[in-house]
């Protein structure tokens, strides 16, 4: 069903601002540091917002393509691009159809991104095509508590909270996603930070393309 009017306009210019906001969090910091500074070669970054990533990219790196679909974080991300001492590419574009090559790049990266995009299977799918058979996905993301009860709760919140935070989930299980799509886990942790139990189980890893 068609968004109203006035969810649309809020969908395009408040939710990028609140995600924004949010995301500028200094509990994220640890994350963003592990998950890009983690990256190397030709990077991929889908969901990159308004680029808070950029400044925990290391010398590993020779080029970004910082994809984001909302104009508003592009914007932002394009004026922290113009900063980095790295050659960055803002990208508009869905990460179900990524505008790039088969096995064109070294390292993806998504930080708090597959809880948001409609087509999640399809779009790991694409980061495997894109990916080099020795490239890495490397991954921080919210998603479904290992708890029952939290789980359940979060199932019956999503379908509201999904409308009010753009799209966002907060029941996927990443690492079963990320398994499907054709990928082994090589290496994961889960956490919490303070918070709603129900946004605040975390997953961080690394995957690689399974042979």
């Amino acid at each position: 069903m068609p968004y109203p009017w006035h969810m649309g306009l809020y969908q395009r210019h408040v939710v990028p601002c609140l995600t924004h906001l949010a995301m500028q969090s200094g509990r994220l910091r640890p994350f963003r540091r592990r998950v890009a500074g983690a990256a190397e070669g030709v990077v991929l970054e889908l969901g990159a917002g308004s680029g808070l990533n950029l400044p925990f990219y290391g010398s590993g790196v020779r080029s970004v393509l910082a994809l984001e679909p909302s104009e508003s974080l592009r914007e932002r991300a394009q004026a922290r691009a113009g900063l980095s001492a790295l050659p960055v590419a803002v990208l508009s574009a869905s990460a179900e159809a990524l505008p790039l090559d088969d096995r064109s790049v070294d390292t993806v990266v998504t930080t708090w991104t597959l809880c948001t995009i409609p087509d999640a299977a399809r779009a790991l799918a694409e980061v495997r095509r894109v990916l080099r058979p020795s490239g890495a996905l490397l991954f921080v993301e919210h998603g479904r508590a290992p708890e029952p009860g939290v789980a359940r709760w979060q199932d019956r919140l999503d379908p509201l909270w999904t409308r009010l935070a753009g799209g966002c989930h907060l029941n996927r299980p990443i690492d079963a996603m990320i398994a499907a799509a054709g990928f082994r886990i090589a290496a994961l942790e889960t956490s919490r930070i303070p918070g709603p139990r129900t946004h605040t189980f975390f997953y961080e890893g690394r995957a690689i393309p399974d042979r």
